[in-house]
């Protein structure tokens, strides 16, 4: 089956035309901007809504935030607000679901260059790509395949739905404010591909202060360029917030396919990446409690690529878009009642080329209405319901028979806290056009020991629909399919010791896969529900600043991905991961480094994977209160290692960048 893998980097191709929708949203963008250039002095920030469930900041916007003027990380973490596990406003301590944050503060302080670097250090997640920067990167969230964890940028999917993933080698760290990652099965609350998890990125936005701009440049190792700048802020008496940002990257690239494990076929080229994206919103508060907005990210890319099965005179090559485009209306309808009204556009665009003609092309549109809704009926008492509606089309060059379905989806939700015991239950029923409807629960359960010390359990069920190129790829695809199912189990303690000792989670997991889709061994070769998997593991996190000032950032995952029909481990998943971040400040100094491990794997073929080890430095000098420096030497000890078979990984590089910031 020739199906349509991103084994490329993807780049935005500027020949695609955007849809008249960008062109207003830009307009509105940039009368709003020219405003708030020459606007004298805005006004505090006001309150924010609760009711916004896809756009709700998990921490207060940084705008070109200063990680070395950040006196207690640890802290800001503890008080972290999140949206994402429960599709309600709660504390991170709080959450059921297993829930990390990674703030601006942390993406700043890690210095990351690209967004699955960045990922990479979370509990449960696995990154696995074919090359250096810009190049196809899958996720593997508690074992999950890399097409069943959900993406989302402000609440829209932007995956492809041929392939079932995000392209997200091609989402750049600088346009992102926070991201909040939702661990283990919540289909009741997303819908198919949220088996694995949810990993919702958040673009900046204005804070509600006065306008401020910042900026940023960097190079480094391979030739690697790094710009970007923005402003964001607030005007008509902190009534209308705004926010616009731009970045640009390259790099000469690494060879993405080491030419010793195929010497006849992979031209040992270079695979440079150059990517150049924008992020844009604007809001405005309508009254006390309403407030109506738009967002903007688009972010395009080229790359080339290594073929396997090519000639080493080949020349591979793509141009890729992510985009998502939302308005949205939101608000109080009575003192316990508040809605939230979206209408939102996602973005999925590959063009491939092979010695500069065309090879193959594929476009995901997927559009979106969601209508949420949130009554607090008592004290610490809420119930959620909402419907959404999600329409698909795809286009190729592949001839799929079919290029289109729609999704209707309801969901309803119930959480509440009774003394020391804390309930959330969630319920979701999906009706696709093209194979029929699923059924899924989510029912979480805590109680407080302590102040400290907190009980979890919590009982799923989900599934992953089956893709475009699971029902229609000519050869390959069966219409007859049926969603994969899942059940997963959970039981978790929490420490909250506070500033000091901070938070520490330990969660036993479980995971049983039925009717997963598989290709036949034997004619015809189709997809079919052929297929069954179990994983099963133990993940420890913590955050905190134990001593002498440190902030400690810790994770270890140790699970057991098995693969039930074939007896052994499922391809490139390891049964041990984990990683440590330290930092600490020093007047105008802050110094910090990370150490990555992950245990053996196997790729899809048979062939092993060894065990790696990775350390991270980074430092930052602030010169002024506006100017800063900083540098980071990732791989350190210039490991050699596969996270691919036979596709080699970047060797010990520096990165140095200096910034500016509006004060």
């Amino acid at each position: 089956m020739r199906s349509h893998v991103r084994a490329m980097a993807p780049h935005a191709p500027a020949f695609v035309p955007a849809p008249r929708t960008v062109a207003l949203v830009c307009a509105s963008l940039a009368a709003s901007l020219s405003f708030a250039v020459h606007a004298q002095s805005a006004a505090p920030a006001t309150a924010a809504t609760a009711a916004e469930t896809t756009a709700a900041p998990a921490a207060p916007v940084t705008v070109a935030a200063n990680t070395a003027t950040s006196d207690n990380t640890t802290a800001a973490q503890l008080k972290t607000t999140v949206v994402t596990a429960s599709r309600t406003e709660q504390k991170l301590a709080d959450t059921l679901a297993a829930t990390s944050v990674i703030t601006r503060e942390d993406i700043e302080q890690s210095q990351a260059q690209d967004l699955p670097t960045l990922l990479r250090g979370q509990a449960g997640v696995e990154i696995a790509q074919n090359g250096g920067f810009g190049t196809s990167a899958s996720i593997f969230m508690r074992g999950a395949a890399s097409n069943a964890s959900l993406v989302l940028i402000d609440g829209v999917p932007v995956n492809s739905a041929t392939t079932g993933t995000t392209n997200i080698a091609q989402i750049p760290v600088s346009q992102i404010d926070h991201i909040e990652i939702v661990r283990g099965n919540v289909s009741a609350l997303y819908g198919s591909q949220a088996v694995g998890g949810v990993i919702q990125i958040f673009t900046r936005k204005g804070d509600g202060g006065p306008p401020r701009a910042y900026a940023e440049i960097g190079y480094g190792t391979n030739n690697t360029t790094q710009a970007n700048a923005g402003i964001a802020g607030s005007f008509n008496d902190g009534k209308t917030n705004f926010s616009l940002d731009v970045s640009r990257f390259h790099t000469n690239g690494i060879t993405a396919i080491d030419p010793r494990f195929y010497p006849k076929n992979v031209n040992p080229n270079r695979n440079g990446d150059d990517n150049t994206s924008v992020s844009a919103s604007i809001s405005q508060k309508l009254g006390d409690t309403w407030e109506v907005g738009v967002r903007l990210f688009q972010s395009d890319g080229s790359s080339s690529y290594d073929n396997a099965y090519g000639k080493p005179t080949d020349l591979n090559d793509t141009d890729a878009r992510v985009r998502q485009i939302s308005g949205y209306a939101k608000g109080n309808v009575t003192d316990k009642w508040s809605t939230r009204f979206s209408v939102t556009q996602g973005d999925d665009y590959s063009y491939n080329y092979l010695n500069g003609k065309g090879n193959g092309n594929f476009h995901t549109s997927s559009n979106q209405i969601d209508w949420g809704n949130e009554y607090a009926f008592m004290p610490d008492q809420k119930l959620i319901a909402g419907y959404t509606r999600l329409e698909q089309t795809v286009e190729s060059s592949t001839n799929y028979g079919r290029n289109n379905r729609h999704v209707d989806s309801g969901y309803l939700g119930y959480e509440g806290t009774f003394g020391k015991h804390q309930v959330q239950a969630n319920v979701r029923r999906d009706v696709y056009s093209d194979f029929g409807g699923a059924n899924s629960y989510w029912v979480g359960y805590g109680y407080n020991l302590t102040q400290q010390w907190k009980l979890m359990a919590n009982a799923s069920d989900g599934f992953r629909a089956p893709t475009f190129n699971d029902l229609f790829y000519p050869g390959y695809g069966n219409p007859n399919l049926q969603p994969e199912r899942s059940i997963s189990k959970e039981l978790g303690v929490q420490f909250n010791g506070g500033e000091r000792l901070g938070l520490v989670k330990l969660t036993g997991f479980q995971t049983k896969y039925t009717n997963l889709i598989q290709g036949l061994t034997v004619f015809p070769y189709t997809a079919s529900n052929v297929a069954k998997a179990r994983v099963e593991g133990l993940e420890l996190t913590y955050t905190g600043r134990p001593i002498f000032g440190v902030d400690v950032r810790a994770s270890f995952t140790r699970q057991n991905p098995t693969d039930l029909d074939a007896d052994k481990q499922l391809a490139r998943r390891a049964k041990q991961f984990g990683s440590v971040g330290l930092s600490k400040r020093f007047d105008k100094f802050t110094v910090g480094g990370d150490v990555f491990y992950s245990g053996e794997r196997y790729d899809s073929g048979g062939q092993h994977l060894g065990a790696y080890t990775l350390v991270n430095l980074q430092a930052r000098y602030d010169i002024d209160k506006s100017w800063y420096v900083s540098a980071h030497l990732d791989n350190v000890f210039n490991k050699n290692y596969q996270t691919v078979y036979a596709y080699n990984t970047i060797g010990r590089a520096i990165y140095v960048t200096l910034g500016w910031k509006q004060f």
